[in-house]
């Protein structure tokens, strides 16, 4: 193995538990970022009166919002965790979890 290929496989070398909870931090904030699309959604159509079972609609979005909250504490991660840095972007995810 040359030297250039023997430290990529170094870097590469992660500890398991590590690549389990970064992997779910990933399709958690996917999942996230979901959920806040699809409340926006909700929200806009109720406004607009478009919406006509808002209850059912209220009640998944926040079953799924509890279940979110279950898994992070799990993996040992908090909602902040999930709000992926952009840089100059800024964050993927509202601070205060309003207004995607």
């Amino acid at each position: 193995m040359n030297t250039a290929s023997g430290t990529l496989a170094r870097r590469l070398a992660t500890d398991p538990d590590s690549m389990e909870r970064d992997l779910m931090k990933l399709v958690l904030t996917i999942v996230e970022l979901l959920r806040q699309l699809m409340e926006r959604t909700a929200v806009h159509r109720v406004d607009q009166g478009d919406l006509s079972e808002e209850e059912r609609i209220g009640m998944t979005l926040m079953i799924l919002q509890e279940r979110m909250e279950e898994l992070c504490r799990t993996y040992g991660l908090s909602m902040d965790d999930l709000n992926l840095d952009l840089g100059p972007l800024g964050s993927l995810l509202p601070r205060d979890g309003i207004g995607i």
